[in-house]
């Protein structure tokens, strides 16, 4: 069935208007209606007519407009969908992301002959490398020590990545010389080689995403082992304990990753300001072996967006190399290498443009400002709730507000009242946040991550939910 007489430009219109009708600019819902639910849940087909009755463009467009889109979160389009820390899409990612449907390239080979694609994947990411403070410290070349990066899907992908260079590294170092990689011989082969019984993962509260990939790269989820300095603060990593562990298993047959997690959009954020001290934290992450960086949380490109740095290009090219493809070679000499060979997918999406676009809207300075806005807004949360005389702020009230980047816990000191308080908060449908737990307790997290952020606005509403919440009475929406 032909759709060329289909106008593209017409639908965006209406997509337009759809939005607008069921997310009023002026105060989007971060949730859709139960109603919406309902009516979107009924529209869906019975598998078995579905493929025999098809619609046609023009009836499956109004299905979605008028049944999928009302049913669907705000999470991009309020300012206020403060869950699992959810980036909005910035104005030139959306603009972005619309050529990259129209034009849908696939960046797998390096072919600058024929699309610009792979180079403007590799300018997004000497430009990421410059923002996060990765370039060569003398020379101020983006490539300098992480000649190896790509874009992934998200977190998942990038710590797959890392994970599997790691593995790759630190059996490389004991196998007998002339061996074959890792990426040759497999897990089992390259263990045996070595002389290797066990690869032991040592990290402190490490990304969700951590132990899934363990266990993806063949190491397992109970390879993943929580080194933290106290109970009080299990997010610091012990060093003492980390150089504890690695003498007593030394000789022993057992190979050590270490991971850990930092907020490196921290290091974005401007200098000589009260983000200082976040800065700081930040500051030794160019002496990683390698970064693992999610895209569509606050950089603000649309889902799914990651980016992986690593200090060796041909330890990544050991894992991700697709051999045995004529047709997949790229050209001869090529500075850039092609994608198809230093990440998972053969087959991927032109996600780095949505990235490009922002970086070159906002520049340093405008990242910062939008960065900057964020944690200003965690900050006067975090204030609120540590005055309270109705909420705790975790992990410890007494804490430096100054330690807040973008998120805030808090809990309810009424027991019953926290047991439902997530619920009580998103049913606002003007504010989401996150369910979580803390000290074996339920707790709520406030995740701040949207280029929509506007400081006074946001925490007027914020205050008035959480006050209307903690005193049990209704929430009224500011017109």
């Amino acid at each position: 069935m032909a759709h060329t007489s289909f106008d593209m430009q017409a639908f965006h219109a209406q997509i337009d208007d759809a939005v607008k009708k069921h997310f009023p600019p002026s105060s989007p819902p971060t949730l859709p209606h139960p109603s919406a639910l309902t009516r979107a849940a009924a529209s869906l087909p019975k598998v078995s007519d579905a493929l025999s009755k098809p619609l046609g463009v023009s009836a499956t467009t109004a299905h979605l407009l008028e049944d999928i889109v009302p049913a669907l979160s705000g999470q991009a389009l309020s300012p206020r969908y403060y869950g699992f820390v959810t980036g909005s899409v910035h104005p030139a990612a959306q603009a972005a992301e619309a050529v990259v449907a129209a034009l849908d390239q696939n960046v797998q080979v390096h072919l600058p002959d024929q699309t610009i694609a792979t180079d403007v994947e590799a300018s997004a990411l000497d430009l990421l490398a410059d923002l996060f403070g990765l370039s060569h410290p003398q020379t101020g070349a983006p490539r300098g020590i992480f000649t190896g990066r790509t874009f992934t899907t998200g977190a998942t992908g990038s710590n797959i990545l890392g994970l599997a260079c790691a593995r790759e590294h630190v059996l490389a170092r004991r196998v007998p010389p002339g061996s074959p990689s890792m990426g040759e011989l497999g897990i089992l082969g390259a263990c045996v080689a070595a002389g290797v019984t066990e690869i032991q993962v040592l990290t402190s509260m490490g990304h969700s995403s951590l132990s899934k990939a363990a266990s993806v790269v063949g190491l397992g989820r109970a390879s993943v082992k929580q080194m933290a300095k106290s109970p009080e603060r299990p997010w610091l990593l012990d060093v003492d304990a980390v150089e504890r562990e690695l003498v007593a298993r030394d000789g022993t047959g057992v190979a050590t990753i270490i991971a850990v997690t930092f907020g490196i959009f921290a290091a974005a954020l401007a200098p000589g300001t009260v983000f200082d001290k976040l800065r700081e934290r930040v500051s030794g992450v160019h002496l990683a072996d390698s970064i693992a960086v999610d895209g569509h949380k606050l950089l603000n490109v649309p889902y799914d967006c990651g980016m992986f740095f690593t200090r060796s290009l041909p330890t990544l090219t050991n894992v991700f190399t697709n051999p045995n493809a004529a047709y997949l070679a790229s050209s001869a000499g090529a500075p850039i290498p092609s994608p198809l060979n230093v990440g998972l997918e053969n087959s991927r999406r032109f996600r780095a443009l949505p990235a490009y676009a922002v970086l070159r809207s906002e520049g340093r300075k405008g990242m910062a400002a939008m960065l900057g806005r964020m944690v200003e807004l965690a900050r006067r949360i975090a204030c609120f709730v540590r005055d309270s005389e109705h909420y705790d702020w975790l992990p410890n009230g007494e804490a430096d507000v100054d330690d807040t980047h973008i998120i805030v816990l808090l809990r309810a000191k009424d027991v019953t009242l926290n047991d439902e308080l997530v619920a009580r908060i998103n049913e606002t449908r003007d504010m989401y946040v996150s369910g979580t737990s803390w000290g074996g307790q339920k707790a709520v997290r406030v995740a701040i991550g949207s280029w929509r952020v506007d400081v006074e606005r946001d925490f007027a509403v914020v205050e008035a939910i959480l006050s209307a919440v903690a005193e049990g009475r209704p929430y009224t929406a500011a017109v």
